[in-house]
């Protein structure tokens, strides 16, 4: 009888260990979430209000690696590891909630021991102060939302079924001295070009465990390691415009990246590419015609032309449009030319020979992954949706993600864009000569790559098929418009580019023609040259 009261006690955690799927039920972190979350669901609430409908706990369990060298010497090595904590609390129902934005709930930092009590009691205290803040934040959004009361609003927060999926716990693989000589080997590079103001060369590793569960009875262990690669570099002309290049990698795996001989060479291309620049004429102060977009460039203009308004994000209150952007408004009309479909599909693992940033099987709010074609023919088909409703569209579609740091939203997974009669690359360059040729123009352009609205390396193609290089130029009224109206062929050339801005998500696309673009002179300033030369460089 002496012993009943110990097993009291120790029943629930017997009956949660049980309920966990088999893989999980040996790691501390999940065993803490799950019997915190069950406490919550029992006793939170305070005398006289409501009880929360909604609670979930995210954790984000860090482990990184970067280092960085600069003109031949290691600046900075760093491993750190942190678990940062999200706790969302939601009172009030699934049609109107105490949710202001993707921010919501508490954030705080978990101990990075695997101690079960010692989670809890820090999930507690945020759970306390989640729920207190989601109590008046409900009262000030009411009386908010009392001018509107005439309007038809979507609901504030999607239902959407449970999940359970346990995924192996990523680790992070680092060759320290590898990488030591490999950063410091390419960046030694500085000394075949005195004019160089800046080389560096950067790692940044992380292999992240990211765990989810919710009062709906989702339980989420996701993990994600991801290993890249930059050179940055940065040399003035002699009219004093700074000039900037860089090359980078991102991959999965650390047997993905390139060797120390691959960074050299790579580097040495952005060394003798930036000298390429500091001799090229500036453009002129305007051209309005054919241009001809690489895959690197396509991809900017993608990124930010079609991969930000096809996100069903909701607009203020009082506002009439169904989402927020450029295709705000834009539902079943015609985006893009009648040739070009474009799908998300974070399903897809690997595209273009490249594995993809993107690819995912459950995203972070717990909904499963799902292809979802946004647009087809050129006609606007289909919003990427988290769980906001947002007004036609009541359910997430798998594509609410984001860092625990912010909460979640709508964002891109693997954006495929698609021509349905893809011309090869050469096919597309004649073609720009041949638009040229029958415009009397002397030639058109020809972008490799993009950073926002500047086109760098842009090449002048001339209609006898030579090719200058030009600095100092930036797109003028390249928008949503001109995708629509100038756009007149696509690439089978495609290139899978993975970015790690924002959610990590990939872009696959070819290079893309347009009849007529305007490029400008960049009113970019030029500083003073330095007023004596740089130290004397000897050796290799």
């Amino acid at each position: 009888m002496r012993h009943f009261p110990t097993i009291r006690r120790a029943l629930p955690f017997l009956v949660l260990a049980l309920a966990l799927p088999l893989a999980a039920q040996d790691d501390p972190v999940l065993q803490a979430m799950k019997a915190e979350l069950q406490r919550s669901k029992e006793k939170l609430q305070l005398e006289q209000m409501q009880r929360p409908f909604f609670i979930e706990y995210r954790i984000a369990d860090d482990d990184s690696f970067s280092s960085e060298a600069v003109f031949g010497a290691l600046r900075l090595e760093q491993r750190a590891r942190a678990r940062l904590l999200r706790v969302t609390v939601r009172v009030g129902d699934y049609k109107q909630d105490s949710s202001a934005g993707a921010g919501d709930g508490v954030l705080d930092l978990a101990p990075e021991e695997n101690d079960v009590m010692a989670i809890r009691h820090r999930i507690w205290l945020a759970t306390d102060q989640a729920y207190k803040n989601a109590i008046e934040a409900l009262s000030r959004k009411q009386a908010a939302l009392k001018q509107f009361e005439n309007e038809a609003m979507p609901d504030d927060f999607s239902h959407e079924k449970p999940v359970e999926s346990i995924q192996p716990l990523a680790k992070l693989e680092v060759d320290a001295p590898r990488w030591q000589a490999a950063l410091k080997s390419a960046t030694s590079l500085y000394r075949s070009d005195a004019a160089l103001e800046m080389l560096d060369a950067r790692t940044s590793f992380r292999a992240q465990n990211r765990y989810l569960v919710n009062s709906e009875g989702t339980v989420l262990r996701q993990s994600e390691v991801i290993y890249s690669v930059s050179v940055n570099a940065v040399a003035q002309c002699p009219d004093g415009m700074r000039v900037q290049k860089g090359y980078a990698r991102t991959v999965l795996k650390p047997s993905d990246l390139p060797s120390a001989d691959e960074m050299r060479a790579s580097t040495q291309k952005v060394i003798d590419l930036l000298a390429e620049l500091r001799k090229a004429p500036l453009m002129e102060d305007e051209y309005r015609g054919p241009v001809l977009l690489a895959p690197d460039a396509a991809d900017a203009v993608v990124a930010r032309l079609i991969g930000s308004p096809v996100l069903g994000r909701r607009p203020r209150p009082g506002v009439t449009t169904r989402t927020t952007g450029d295709f705000a408004s834009s539902w079943k009309q015609h985006v893009l030319p009648d040739f070009i479909d474009v799908t998300d599909d974070p399903t897809v693992e690997t595209a273009a020979g490249r594995a993809l940033l993107g690819y995912y099987h459950h995203d972070d709010d717990g909904v499963p992954a799902s292809a979802v074609k946004v647009i087809t023919h050129g006609t606007l088909t289909n919003y990427l949706m988290g769980r906001q409703p947002i007004r036609d569209f009541p359910a997430s579609n798998g594509h609410g993600r984001g860092l625990a740091s912010s909460g979640t939203g709508p964002t891109v997974g693997n954006l495929f864009v698609k021509s349905t009669a893809p011309m090869t690359f050469d096919e597309l360059k004649k073609k720009l000569i041949d638009m040229c040729k029958d415009r009397g123009q002397p030639y058109g352009y020809l972008a490799q790559s993009a950073s926002g609205m500047r086109p760098e390396p842009l090449y002048r193609v001339y209609v006898d098929g030579h090719q200058e290089l030009v600095r100092g130029a930036e797109f003028y009224q390249l928008d949503s418009r001109a995708m629509r109206s100038a756009l007149i062929a696509a690439g089978s050339d495609e290139v899978a580019s993975n970015h790690l801005d924002g959610a990590p998500h990939s872009i696959i696309v070819g290079s893309l023609l347009f009849d007529e673009l305007e490029i400008h002179k960049t009113p970019v300033g030029r500083e003073k040259l330095p007023d004596y030369p740089a130290p004397p460089i000897k050796g290799n």
